[in-house]
């Protein structure tokens, strides 16, 4: 297997892992959205927390030229982690979130 489907394979079961736990409070549900025409993962909250609509991002992931990109990560432990125990190098991970300036004094890949 190519690295490519690998790190599609590796991204996609991390975030179904996390699409499938349940919100214990309000009318909350996640969604996860796949493009692999564009390498693009997304887990959404959607739903009514009382009258109030909830839609926001937890984990927006790219693939960007054999590298995942860490575009939003509202995950507890981080999502860099997951990927991590998964196999994926720090050299293959881009703390997107990150200022550029900043990611040269993290352990992850600048770019």
């Amino acid at each position: 297997m190519d690295k490519l489907d690998n790190y599609r394979q590796i991204i996609e079961k991390i975030l179904s892992e996390y699409a499938e736990i349940p919100y214990s409070y309000n009318n909350l549900e996640s969604k996860l959205i796949i493009s692999k025409d564009s390498n693009d993962y997304l887990l959404l909250t959607i739903g009514w927390e009382k009258d109030v609509r909830n839609h926001g991002c937890i984990v927006h992931l790219e693939i960007i030229n054999g590298k995942i990109w860490i575009q939003r990560d509202g995950t507890e432990d981080g999502i860099a982690t997951d990927l991590l125990a998964a196999g994926v190098p720090k050299s293959d991970i881009v703390l997107a979130f990150h200022p550029p300036e900043i990611r040269q004094h993290t352990e992850f890949a600048v770019c």
